[in-house]
């Protein structure tokens, strides 16, 4: 299908700037009155998921997969989690490993290719729930994760997933670590890589870590250093050059067989010019494009006094939509 154009989302003025949209919802915007229980499902590699449930008594039932560093507590996943609650859809929040507040028990981590991990979340779900309907979201990188399950699945996806929404999706890798290191993009490139840098150390006095070097861990200050030294020989990569052509969803994006809604936002911090894939949505009679002039990255307000995000609402519209 065509881009969808115009989008519906208008924000105001003062949300123009996609770092206030950005910056905005994830230092101020608190989501109360989330109840969720917790269930931890064991992997193959003698590793562990920590899923955080959210059920209303539905027969209908979205996964949700976080970004970067993200977790079931990340405020758009309680946002999204709270919405879809309200209107009448229950919800299951995975954490990535060593997301979940417990760091795990290998020497993975995660990575936008993690397709392994959220098909093993996807079984727990269907076989022990019956639900008619699932629909898979995702938030930035767990969005590129998402289409990526997507396309790799292809016809061979399991006919109860109906529908899927992704949301700030770095469907080119390379082109979203490039728009993140520059300079005006700093302080979003040290945040995730502090965090990153503990957790690589936390693992190491806890595990060790055999296959990587984790001596001066403070000098890398970029994604490409830190795919290099970590992602890549972590998870079975040649190279960071590797994981980002295999980790980009962008050429798999021609094999979605269900309706599935990318959403990103022209003013988005984190995506470069590869991360809007519009030749794909005209090609693909399942995958829509829409591309609001403003929303920042997983913001997308449009006022500072609207509880309720437009992506929230415009979810909800796509999901329900016959």
């Amino acid at each position: 299908m065509p881009v969808i154009s115009p989008s519906t989302h208008k924000s105001s003025n003062l949300l123009k700037n996609g770092h206030i949209q950005t910056l905005y919802p994830y230092f101020f915007r608190k989501i109360k009155d989330v109840g969720y229980s917790r269930k931890r499902v064991l992997t193959e590699d003698k590793d562990f998921i920590d899923i955080d449930i959210s059920k209303v008594g539905s027969n209908k039932v979205a996964i949700l997969s976080h970004g970067l560093e993200g977790s079931s507590d990340t405020q758009y996943i309680r946002g999204m989690t709270k919405h879809l609650n309200s209107i009448g859809i229950d919800v299951i929040s995975w954490n990535m490993r060593s997301c979940s507040g417990e760091l795990n028990w290998t020497e993975k981590f995660y990575h936008a290719a993690t397709i392994t991990d959220l098909d093993l979340v996807i079984e727990d779900t269907l076989n022990n729930n019956d639900y008619q309907e699932v629909f898979l979201l995702g938030f930035s990188l767990g969005a590129a994760l998402t289409a990526n399950y997507l396309g790799i699945k292809g016809e061979g996806l399991n006919s109860r997933i109906k529908k899927s929404v992704v949301l700030s999706a770095p469907c080119d890798l390379k082109s979203s670590i490039k728009e993140l290191s520059r300079p005006m993009n700093k302080m979003y490139l040290e945040n995730f890589l502090g965090t990153m840098r503990n957790k690589i150390l936390e693992k190491h006095n806890t595990l060790g870590l055999s296959k990587v070097d984790v001596r001066d861990l403070k000098k890398i200050k970029t994604f490409q250093d830190f795919d290099n030294r970590f992602t890549a020989p972590l998870h079975g990569f040649e190279d960071a050059n590797d994981y980002y052509e295999k980790g980009s969803c962008k050429n798999k994006l021609k094999n979605i067989t269900i309706p599935t809604l990318m959403v990103n936002a022209k003013n988005d911090p984190f995506l470069g010019d590869d991360c809007y894939p519009v030749q794909e949505a005209k090609q693909n009679k399942n995958f829509f494009l829409e591309i609001p002039p403003s929303g920042g990255h997983i913001g997308f307000m449009e006022s500072f006094k609207k509880g309720t995000l437009w992506s929230e609402l415009r979810t909800e519209s796509f999901l329900l939509e016959k």
